[in-house]
């Protein structure tokens, strides 16, 4: 359950055209929906502001469905990182508004909107994040986190292929740099393109390591401890390949 949808809830009931008792009976549903293999939390998004999300990697094709349908059934939606093909095809084929993006191996049902929640969004202006990747090779990793971003209703802008072997692809695009409230940098290999965006900007920078590299990069690991060390102040480092994560960390940021 949504914070706005408790709101228009308690606005309800203030008005009358709810009773307290029929408002309670609407809260007093079970937090956690437990399954034989899963403990659903269906407060996530009344204290976070968006519900649980399904993270698709070691469940089967019928746990992520059954996991997905309860979610559903209060309204709010659902996202499903890094799910397979199996489970994108069980689940459109249970909610026919399904988005997939087969690139960010994101699955999206986009929740009911409450009339509050409608206006609230169209007035509401939090900012952009910009999703900057080094290489083509990242470009998975960074759709996760745009994916995400636009699940949480923040706009998501996207700079390609601007890594440091070619330093002027990213230096030529410094107006979409200043214009962005949150920049994830999203980079494999050397992992040094954080550091560079760090240096020219002032808002918050997300580095996001990826696994994109030859032997030495030891599937991402040379890539987060450059980022870990780097020399731009206040630049914050994310786990190998968490696109997720970083969006996430971009939405709290943004909702300050």
């Amino acid at each position: 359950m949504r914070r706005d949808r408790v709101r228009s809830l308690l606005g309800d009931v203030a008005s009358g055209r709810t009773t307290i008792d029929d408002a309670l009976a609407h809260l007093d549903r079970e937090p956690v929906d437990a399954l034989d293999f899963a403990q659903i939390d269906h407060h996530r998004a009344l204290r976070q502001g968006f519900p649980e999300v399904v993270f698709g990697e070691g469940k089967s094709v019928g746990q992520t469905v059954a996991i997905c349908e309860r979610l559903a059934t209060h309204g709010d939606g659902f996202l499903v990182t890094r799910a397979s093909e199996a489970q994108r095809d069980a689940l459109a084929a249970r909610f026919p508004t399904l988005e997939w993006n087969g690139l960010a191996r994101t699955a999206l049902l986009r929740g009911e909107r409450t009339a509050a929640a409608a206006v609230a969004e169209d007035v509401k202006d939090t900012g952009t994040v910009l999703v900057v990747t080094a290489g083509t090779g990242d470009l998975p990793v960074a759709e996760e986190a745009a994916v995400t971003l636009d699940a949480l209703g923040h706009r998501a802008e996207r700079l390609t292929d601007v890594g440091v072997a070619g330093i002027h692809r990213l230096l030529s695009r410094h107006d979409a740099l200043a214009k962005a409230s949150v920049v994830i940098v999203v980079a494999g290999m050397d992992g040094a393109l954080p550091s560079v965006v760090g240096g020219l900007v002032r808002v918050p920078v997300i580095a996001v390591p990826t696994s994109v590299g030859y032997g030495a990069s030891f599937e991402g690991l040379a890539a987060l401890l450059t980022m870990l060390n780097s020399c731009a102040a206040g630049v914050t480092v994310c786990n190998i390949d968490n696109g997720f994560g970083a969006a996430m960390a971009a939405a709290r940021i943004l909702g300050r």
